[in-house]
């Protein structure tokens, strides 16, 4: 087998990582109360073994659908649903 068989699984998908770091929260989110604190980009680092940049775009990403807003020094939080 090639080079190809050796990197990881998301590596191969044509899906970027941060959007699907950020579909996996959204469905977390969609449970969890109003105003709760969302993972941080340290956890997502954690959890998925990612960059802090990657970190980033996935929580920007769900702020961009509306399901987060973050608070500068505090954290993301979930929003008033719609």
């Amino acid at each position: 087998m090639g080079d190809e068989a050796q990197e990881p699984y998301r590596h191969r998908t044509p899906r970027p990582i941060y959007v699907m770091i950020a579909d996996e929260l959204a469905t977390e989110i969609a449970k969890a109360p109003v105003d709760s604190p969302i993972a941080s980009e340290n956890d997502i680092q954690q959890r998925w073994g990612v960059a802090r940049a990657t970190a980033r775009h996935a929580i920007a990403a769900l702020r961009d659908r509306g399901l987060v807003y973050t608070v500068p020094g505090r954290g993301s939080f979930v929003s008033p649903r719609t």
